[in-house]
């Protein structure tokens, strides 16, 4: 993932327009049903998928400002890690997911976000439960076991809206299945409906859009409340005690050392080569000059590639790049113009 998408613990949520479509697919029982979202955000799209039900909703979010704004529209919500609550089997009527798209290294194998979260969520699904999975396209052959042999009456979407295409976005709807069901299940079945998997996820983009009205209805079955079990750490109160830590002072005195001071007069005057060497080593950074020429300067050393041509005898035009190191100087005026000199 990008620092960005980091940044943001991978929050990228679901247009509110491709969550309505979404919600013209499910059928909500009269009585109530628990439906859950292991990676809710701001709660918005998983609003729009429950609408108008008689749905008990639930949420997991890692952030601390996301989880209070999805609280607003959710029954229960638990700010920390989807791998850290505990969720009663079989006791899920609806799983809405749409997890980071990202890789997590387990031992020395790298695996995808999708089928991590798939694996360890879907057995929160009662038989009957509805899945919503929302991931990108070329991904679906990541998880084509999990669906292939849990699920079934699955249909993929390609979703439209400008942001989901931007990432390949496709959405999965499929039904869990029975333990019964599952024994029924011949090897040639299974290898069937994984080929079928792989070829949408190679062909993603050539699958049906998401519809405005539904060619297919999910009936999502009765359940009753949650319980859900938080084990992991409280993590804003860990970020507000580890300053005050032992173990915090000691590495902060190492990544957080305070920038050295320099001051007094040299011996002799200084070189071209002294004067350099300062200058890149940040020691003649700060705020010089007075009235309009007063700025602030900031040196560093960056890499400069020089490119030259030379003809041979017998006409043969050579090109060489020669690598060498120079200094920058950026300079922020009190007027706020700004300069750069090399």
């Amino acid at each position: 993932m990008r620092p960005e998408g980091k940044v943001k613990l991978g929050f990228y949520p679901l247009p509110v327009t491709e969550a309505r479509r979404i919600r013209r697919f499910l059928r909500y029982p009269d009585t109530p049903c628990a439906a859950i979202d292991p990676c809710i955000g701001d709660g918005a799209a998983f609003e729009a998928i429950t609408h108008a039900a008689s749905a008990l909703r639930y949420g997991i979010e890692l952030d601390a400002h996301r989880a209070e704004q999805a609280r607003a529209v959710a029954h229960e919500v638990i700010q920390g890690s989807a791998f850290d609550v505990h969720c009663p089997a079989e006791s899920v009527s609806l799983l809405y997911l749409n997890p980071p798209y990202d890789f997590e290294c387990i031992g020395d194998r790298p695996l995808r976000m999708e089928k991590v979260f798939l694996e360890r969520c879907f057995r929160w699904l009662k038989p009957g439960g509805v899945l919503v999975f929302v991931l990108p396209g070329p991904q679906l052959y990541t998880c084509d076991r999990l669906l292939a042999t849990h699920f079934r009456d699955k249909r993929a979407y390609r979703l439209s809206a400008p942001d989901c295409s931007k990432y390949h976005q496709v959405v999965v709807f499929g039904v869990r299945r029975s333990r019964r069901e599952r024994e029924r299940l011949h090897d040639a079945q299974l290898t069937r409906a994984r080929v079928v998997i792989a070829e949408m996820s190679r062909r993603w983009n050539e699958l049906q859009a998401l519809p405005d009205q539904p060619d297919a209805v999910f009936p999502i079955p009765e359940s009753g409340p949650l319980t859900l079990v938080s084990k992991g750490l409280p993590l804003d109160e860990i970020e507000d005690l580890l300053p005050h830590s032992a173990a915090y002072r000691q590495a902060s005195a190492v990544l957080l050392a305070p920038p050295k001071k320099i001051s007094g007069r040299p011996l002799t005057p200084l070189h071209a080569g002294h004067v350099a060497l300062l200058a890149v080593s940040s020691m003649l950074d700060g705020i010089v000059g007075s009235g309009e020429n007063r700025h602030i300067a900031a040196w560093k050393c960056v890499k400069v590639i020089d490119h030259t041509e030379e003809v041979e005898e017998d006409g043969t035009m050579i090109q060489r790049e020669r690598e060498r190191f120079a200094n920058e100087l950026t300079l922020v005026y009190a007027s706020g113009r700004t300069a750069v000199l090399c």
